[in-house]
């Protein structure tokens, strides 16, 4: 993740990408002239920089002025974006054996405890979300381990930790995202894709961006956001104006 946040907040640099990146990459580059773009101009330069053959995912890239150190700067909520991500997320549920069959119907490619507590304890973590039982969260202990180092663990302020598991993953596939900053205090998201309407892919980011502003911490005095870019997949960032960006989000 680290080398990509450093394409992302680096843009402008052309003749370290030119090292580093293929031609298409670089011809790209090239449209990004401004030091920063309103979002209308930013999610029009998202489809034209797109460099790759298949449909890219437009993704967010924040860099926050706080203290991930800090308990109460360290942000994690989650977001449900209006047209989803444009991505078939994998859900597991950790649940009862009477819940397994309504998380599998919601979506879960795997149920249950036992059995996927021991699966994963022999490598397996080909998933994108896991949610679980209040019920369940002891026997989880087991893992957390695991879980913790690929940022899959279960936390209620993410809303992975429900009473009604179902609902949760139903409400995960039609676009519930998790916010959450890294130990540098960045936070990374995807937000939709470069085929979707432009109308669409603003109105993904609006609520997302909605949901970092709503979720600064009240022991934050100076600059919240440092830094904001979009990009695609494999494609140059797009340094985008926060100022400008609340001003066409309200």
């Amino acid at each position: 993740m680290g080398g990509r946040f450093l394409r992302s907040v680096l843009p402008l640099n052309v003749k370290i990408m030119k090292k580093k990146h293929g031609k298409k990459y670089n011809e790209a580059l090239k449209l990004i002239e401004k030091e920063s773009y309103g979002l209308d101009e930013a999610v029009e330069l998202l489809k034209k920089t797109s460099i790759t053959k298949f449909d890219s995912s437009c993704e967010v890239h924040f860099n926050l002025g706080i203290d991930p150190s800090q308990a109460e700067e360290n942000i994690r909520t989650s977001v449900t974006l209006p047209h989803g991500t444009g991505k078939d997320i994998r859900i597991v549920a950790f649940v009862s054996d009477d819940k397994i069959k309504e998380s599998k119907d919601a979506g879960a490619i795997e149920a249950g405890t036992e059995d996927l507590i021991e699966k994963i304890e022999k490598g397996w973590t080909d998933f994108d979300v896991a949610v679980a039982a209040p019920d369940q969260m002891k026997e989880i202990g087991k893992i957390a381990k695991i879980l913790g180092q690929k940022r899959l663990m279960p936390s209620p302020k993410a809303g992975t930790i429900t009473p009604d598991p179902a609902k949760t993953i139903q409400e995960l596939k039609k676009g519930k995202v998790e916010v959450r900053i890294d130990k540098e205090g960045n936070l990374h998201n995807v937000f939709g894709k470069t085929s979707f309407e432009n109308s669409k892919i603003k109105e993904n980011f609006s609520a997302l961006f909605k949901a970092v502003l709503d979720a600064k911490p009240t022991t934050v005095k100076g600059t919240y956001i440092k830094t904001l870019t979009l990009t695609t997949s494999m494609g140059p960032g797009i340094p985008v104006d926060t100022k400008k960006v609340i001003s066409e989000t309200k």
